[in-house]
């Protein structure tokens, strides 16, 4: 007899009407996804970047014709083909095309330096890297000590319209940026590429249960790891969001892509939720440039917003804001790093009432495992509910749930759970449980579920700071430290102190034009932390070091501001 879940799922009776109690995915295939959408909605524009538009028809027969081409450079099934792209249609051609040949793709951040590239590719032994020219001299370092076979390269131009297309390398070479990148050998123009295949690869046959992607977990808490993600992890997370947005409208929403199709908090809510309910991308190459996003959004429409709280705090604080309209907006899941409740609330107010919500994910989530109701009741400070097949627990250190109300150890289980980090089976021991009747990702993160089922994360085990025996939670002093009207971001710290053991440390960047000192700091905190979480000190920056995604890497600024007191 199966083991019993320990506990009734509280968060059910708190669902959004017409949110499903039970859920099962779908036993479809990526490849499957994109084909019905191009049946259903042939004539849709699915990619909208920079003026060029890509219906679904086209995309389709775009991905086909890069199976082929991988094909015919003698990719077969199951070997991995690392993507190292921004938001632009060859990502989206690129990915569903290796998927199409039966390979694997690798999400590759191209942010990475020589070094982290020549460790995944040689980590994932991928053969096949397919990445934009402006990125080519980064491999070239690295080419000789990994085992790639062959490179497909793609420029920006190749998805611009004339006259841009034209114009663009014209521009790049006045501002100092082109790479001009010759093929041959082993290197092949994306474009040239393409266009001497047929749409019509040779057909595999692809399983749910087939490896998809190889996820690379950020670094923050060690060597990066791939977490293997399937076809039905991905299908099951995006239909999985896509129930719990019951509101949305096959066909006819407008996604805008700002977050990056690397990460696979992008991928999944951004790329695959759109792709299948046939909606248009609208792809934003670079999130930082905060008046291209403003002008995508209110020149497409866009409904859709995924996001990370670092994008929403920088168009609540940038100057141009006021001058467009965001009110087409309904929806907007923030993801990948804690969101502050005045950045929510600033947000809300600029849009005219756009529901921002915070969510939860993990990489090894596909990702995403928590999200507040859209429309329905929210708790503040919290990730919301558990989505439609998620089963989640706060464990003791002994492996014990613990009472509602109790802090303890995140464990997650449902569909979109990974089968393992690649190659890494100590890893993936160490992770993983079978419990209960499942198998169940533990998360690392502290976490307390309420009486009603909603969950609020209070830190990760790892970042936890200990002062004179007391446990202060990171997130706790961030929220405060926003709260203060001249502070942008913070980070909280732990810093060794030799007489408690750790002290908390601020690290504080102000919005433009206003000023702040540490006393300043340091009293609004007094105000509403009790005296040992109030930071015994506080360093102002000019910005906060994050992963690719916008997340605030604490744990280099905790190195950092020990290595300053040692100096």
């Amino acid at each position: 007899m199966t083991p019993t879940l320990p506990l009734d799922r509280p968060w059910l009776s708190h669902y959004e009407a017409g949110v499903p109690h039970d859920f099962t995915p779908s036993d479809r295939t990526l490849p499957q996804v994109l084909e019905r959408a191009a049946s259903q909605f042939p004539d849709r524009v699915a990619l909208e970047f920079l003026g060029a538009k890509t219906t679904y028809r086209q995309l389709l027969q775009d991905a086909l014709r890069f199976a082929s081409a991988l094909q015919s450079l003698g990719v077969r099934p199951g070997e991995r083909v690392a993507i190292m792209l921004p938001n632009c249609p060859q990502f989206v051609v690129a990915f569903y095309g290796t998927l199409l040949a039966g390979a694997v793709a690798v999400n590759t951040s191209p942010l990475y330096t020589p070094n982290e590239l020549q460790h995944q590719l040689r980590d994932s032994s991928s053969e096949t890297l397919v990445m934009l020219d402006a990125f080519f001299p980064r491999y070239q370092e690295i080419a000789g000590n990994v085992s790639v076979k062959r490179v497909i390269v793609t420029g920006i131009q190749d998805a611009l319209p004339f006259p841009k297309n034209i114009l663009y390398p014209i521009k790049a070479r006045k501002d100092g940026t082109w790479v001009n990148v010759k093929a041959g050998g082993t290197v092949h123009g994306y474009k040239a590429l393409l266009g001497r295949q047929a749409p019509r690869p040779q057909p595999v046959a692809l399983r749910s249960q087939d490896l998809a992607l190889l996820q690379y977990t950020g670094g923050t808490t060690g060597v990066p790891k791939g977490a293997m993600l399937t076809h039905r992890n991905l299908i099951a997370n995006s239909e999985q969001s896509r129930a719990w947005m019951s509101d949305l409208k096959e066909g006819q929403e407008i996604t805008l892509a700002a977050i990056p199709f690397f990460h696979v908090y992008g991928m999944t809510v951004a790329m695959n939720l759109s792709v299948l309910i046939g909606a248009t991308i609208v792809l934003v190459p670079n999130p930082r440039d905060i008046p291209m996003v403003l002008a995508q959004i209110q020149a497409s429409g866009a409904t859709l917003f995924p996001g990370v709280p670092t994008l929403y705090n920088a168009i609540n604080n940038h100057p141009d804001t006021p001058r467009f309209k965001l009110t087409s907006i309904r929806a907007c899941i923030s993801g990948s790093a804690p969101l502050m409740a005045e950045t929510a609330r600033r947000f809300r107010e600029i849009t005219g009432g756009a529901n921002l919500v915070e969510g939860y994910g993990l990489t090894e989530t596909s990702p995403v495992t928590h999200v507040n109701p859209i429309f329905g009741e929210q708790h503040e400070g919290s990730i919301g509910l558990p989505l439609p097949g998620v089963d989640a627990l706060v464990m003791n250190n002994q492996e014990q749930p613990v009472a509602p109300g109790e802090i303890g150890e995140l464990w997650v289980a449902g569909p979109q759970v990974m089968l393992g980090y690649w190659q890494k089976p100590e890893e993936t021991a160490k992770t993983m449980r079978e419990a209960y009747g499942r198998t169940w990702l533990l998360t690392g993160d502290m976490a307390v579920m309420d009486e009603d089922g909603y969950f609020r994360i209070v830190d990760r085990k790892k970042e936890l700071i200990i002062a004179g025996g007391f446990n202060i939670y990171p997130r706790e002093v961030e929220e405060v430290l926003m709260k203060h009207p001249a502070v942008l971001e913070a980070a909280a710290v732990g810093v060794p102190d030799t007489y408690r053991g750790e002290s908390v440390h601020a690290v504080v960047v102000l919005k433009p034009g206003q000023q702040a000192t540490e006393a300043d700091v340091i009293a609004h905190c007094r105000t509403e932390l009790s005296a040992y979480k109030v930071p015994r000190s506080v360093e102002f920056r000019s910005e906060l070091p994050k992963t690719a995604v916008g997340k605030i890497l604490r744990r280099q600024l905790a190195s950092e501001a020990c290595e300053a007191r040692t100096v």
